[in-house]
């Protein structure tokens, strides 16, 4: 399946990396940059490819794998641990953690806040 998008329009910053990942995230298992090339919206040279693929495995997000000369790649986590990594991140960047809390916290809806409460309810710590 290949991704779509305007003719002659440009990724945002990130974008690229976004689409690959997704294409990672829809494959059945580990990919060569050539086959995540030929599922790209687009002409992107193939080294392009192997830059974008190299970035997302420094970051943690992909993983790779040794196949003759080449590596095949695949995601590391689903969307949710992606997202919960990124929130993890940025937490730990913030000097005051317990307000950053505080503030997430008091800033969900009333559903979510509802489902958090579950989820700290089912995890027994109750430090």
């Amino acid at each position: 399946m290949r991704m779509q998008r305007d003719e002659g329009a440009r990724r945002a910053p990130g974008a690229l990396e976004a689409e690959v990942l997704a294409i990672l995230w829809e494959a059945e298992g580990p990919l060569a940059p050539a086959d995540v090339q030929e599922r790209l919206e687009g002409d992107l040279a193939y080294t392009t490819v192997v830059t974008i693929l190299s970035r997302l495995h420094e970051k943690g997000v992909a993983a790779r794998e040794k196949q003759g000369r080449s590596f095949r790649y695949h995601a590391v986590e689903d969307e949710p641990g992606l997202a919960a990594r990124r929130m993890s991140k940025v937490l730990d960047n913030e000097p005051d953690r317990r307000s950053v809390l505080a503030r997430f916290v008091s800033n969900l809806s009333k559903s979510d806040e509802r489902e958090l409460r579950k989820l700290l309810g089912k995890s027994g710590t109750g430090d």
